[in-house]
Order: C-alpha cells, then sequence, then structure tokens
C-alpha cells in the first residue's frame, strides 16, 4: 500500500448476535442478545445514529452514569459493554427476566403491606447509593423496576438511566430541565426552579403510595389538574377503604417524602431509618413464620404491621387498576373519535365528498 492511500477500517467480529425485540422508544430499540463466545443472554439497547444526530451528550452522558454506577449495587442494572458500528451505538446491560414490578404483584396469591415495605426498601436502598455516587436517576417509575429473574427471591433492579444526571459534588449544582414522567415528577421540577436528589425522594413516595392502594396520589382528570394537585401537594389517604388495613406508619413515610419544599423531604438515609423501613426486614419474618402457622386451624393468624390481622392489598388493587384502565381506555376511544372528526370537518371544504365516504368508513370501523 502507497504511504497516501487511506487506510482501511479493521473488521472487529460480531460478539453478540440480537433476537426478539424486548421495548422500544423513539431513538432505540432494545433487544435480547447472546454472547456468542458464552451463550450468555444480555439486554441490548441498540440505538440509532442518525436519529439521534444533534442528542450524542444524551447517550454519552448515560454511558457515563451507567459505568460510574455498574457492579456497584445489587439493585442496580449493570452495563456490561458498549460499542458502535457505523450506523448504531449499542449499550449491553444484564438481562431482567423477572418482568416488571407490579406484573409480579399481580402474580402473586397475595399482597401485604410488609410486601410494599420490603420493596420499597430495596428501592431505597439503590436509591441512596445512586445519591452517594452524585447521581440523580430522574424517572423511577414503576415501569423502570425491574425482577432479575422470575423466581421468587429474585432481585429488583433499578433500570432506564436515560434521563440520570451526575451531579458536581464539588460545588451546589441543580439541574434545570424538565423530564420525567409526569404523574411521578416533583413539584420544583414543574417550577423550573432547579432540582437535584430530592425528586427521586419525591418519587419514591409516589411509588409507595402506588403500591399500598392501586393508583397514583395526583392521579387527575387532565394534566392541568394533575400538575396542580402535584405543586401543592395535594393528596388523600382516600376513599377509608382504598387504605383499609394500611398502617399509619407507612402514611407517616409517604407523608415525608410528597413534601414540596425539597430541603424539608426525607432524603434516601433518612428515609431508610423512618420506623416503616427500618423494621421492615423483622416485620417481613415474622409475617412469613406467621403466614405458615395459619396452615395450623388452632394457631393464631398472621399480624400486620400494628399488631391486628393483615389486609391482602391485592383484589381490591387488581379490581381498581382494572377499572382504571377500562375508564382510561374508553376516554382515549372518544378523544381520538373527536379529534378524527376534527380533522375531517377541517378537510371536508376542500373535498367534501371524499371526506364523507372516509368519514362514514372509519364510523363503520369503530362500532
Amino acid at each position: 500500500m502507497s504511504a497516501g492511500a487511506p487506510s482501511t477500517p479493521a473488521i472487529v467480529p460480531c460478539k453478540y448476535k440480537t433476537g426478539r425485540t424486548l421495548g422500544q422508544g423513539t431513538y432505540a430499540v432494545v433487544k435480547e442478545a447472546v454472547h456468542i463466545d458464552t451463550g450468555k443472554r444480555y439486554a441490548v439497547k441498540v440505538i440509532n445514529k442518525k436519529l439521534m444526530e444533534g442528542k450524542e451528550h444524551m447517550i454519552r452522558n448515560e454511558i457515563a452514569v451507567l459505568r460510574r454506577i455498574s457492579i456497584g449495587h445489587a439493585n442496580i442494572l449493570t452495563l456490561v459493554d458498549y460499542f458502535e458500528t457505523l450506523n448504531n451505538l449499542y449499550l449491553v446491560t444484564e438481562l431482567a427476566e423477572g418482568g416488571e414490578l407490579f406484573d409480579r404483584i399481580c402474580r402473586k396469591g397475595n399482597y401485604y403491606e410488609h410486601d410494599a415495605a420490603h420493596l420499597v426498601r430495596t428501592i431505597c436502598s439503590a436509591v441512596a447509593y445512586l445519591h452517594e455516587q452524585g447521581i440523580v436517576h430522574r424517572d423511577l417509575k414503576p415501569e423502570n423496576l425491574l425482577f432479575k429473574t422470575p423466581a421468587e427471591d429474585s432481585e429488583l433492579l433499578i433500570a432506564d438511566f436515560g434521563l440520570s444526571r451526575i451531579i458536581d459534588q464539588e460545588k451546589f449544582h441543580l439541574l434545570t430541565t424538565t423530564c420525567g414522567t409526569p404523574g411521578y415528577m416533583a413539584p420544583e421540577i414543574f417550577q423550573k426552579s432547579g432540582h437535584g436528589k430530592p425528586v427521586d425522594m419525591w418519587a419514591l413516595g409516589v411509588i409507595t403510595y402506588f403500591l399500598l392502594c392501586g393508583y397514583t396520589p395526583f392521579d387527575r382528570q387532565n394534566s392541568m389538574d394533575e400538575m396542580h394537585a402535584i405543586l401543592n401537594a395535594e393528596y388523600q389517604f382516600a376513599p377509608v377503604e382504598y387504605w383499609q388495613g394500611v398502617s399509619e406508619s407507612a402514611k407517616s413515610f409517604i407523608n415525608g417524602l410528597l413534601t414540596v419544599d425539597p430541603s424539608l423531604r426525607m432524603t434516601a438515609a433518612e428515609a431508610l431509618e423512618h420506623p416503616w423501613l427500618a423494621q421492615s426486614v423483622q416485620r417481613q419474618q415474622e409475617a412469613e413464620q406467621l403466614l405458615q402457622q395459619q396452615q395450623q386451624p388452632q394457631d393464631q393468624g398472621p399480624q400486620d404491621m400494628e399488631g391486628v390481622a393483615p389486609h391482602d392489598l391485592l383484589p381490591s388493587m387488581m379490581s381498581r387498576i382494572k377499572a382504571r384502565t377500562k375508564f382510561r381506555n374508553a376516554v382515549g376511544a372518544v378523544k381520538a373519535i373527536n379529534s378524527m372528526r376534527k380533522r375531517h370537518e377541517e378537510l371536508r371544504e376542500v373535498h367534501p365528498e371524499e371526506v364523507s365516504h372516509v368519514l362514514k368508513r372509519e364510523d363503520e370501523d369503530m362500532v
């Protein structure tokens, strides 16, 4: 080869073979992948470079976050590998095969308050680790909480660090970008007054509330009402029947997190010291022992966190979630029809006969 000839890029054999799609977003698709040499299965996030053009900093940030926290905590999804090709970027992580948090709860035969406390303590421990590393997750929600395996004793993992940020520990630094999932976003995010680690604690409060009753505290008919409720922390432990059997300690824990002023909100370390979590391990062990004894008629039934007969939260949670899902689907259908009709009305003046024919056909399809 002459000195002036361009060098030929080295061809490196691919180490992974991708399979079924696990999830899809605006800029990326997550696929199952097998390491060719070892046969071990992973999840690989395939990011389209062209779609991410101009937003490369988002990927660099996610990689920086994952590198900083990987292998540091049992409940954090681990980054295994990272590489790129001409068209795509690839982030290889552990494969969480146990499903999402609430799907697992729904498959359980029963679900008690001590189960919720155990889950929240696990999440809080992982969040405390993130905060010690100077990282704010910024999108904590049930969908980003995955079980590692289908086993009953599987570890729960915090996933999806696409919106996470590393905060400079050497100087006081606040983030101002609006991000996250609205129902789990803290007031200061909406106010754009600057935010940091406390936003994760607010989200944990919303998750805890959800895990105890099956709906979120600021769920409203429209986004403006929802935002107003969040900004003023307008929530209740009501109706009373929805909170039957839930301890005052659990409600105190939620109140300590759903506090508008971030400086007064519990930190992750403080939350772990709260009686509801501090005693959750012991209470879970006692509950498991008593549940086993319940099989014997002569023995006293299991006790909950305040020494009374436990209340199975699962049946009422399932019925409420199904009712809300049905209602939201109905509302969504009405909105879609209204939007479609409005669009046709706007076009009717241009092609009246054609639009009438299309509208009639679409109405028939919806029946």
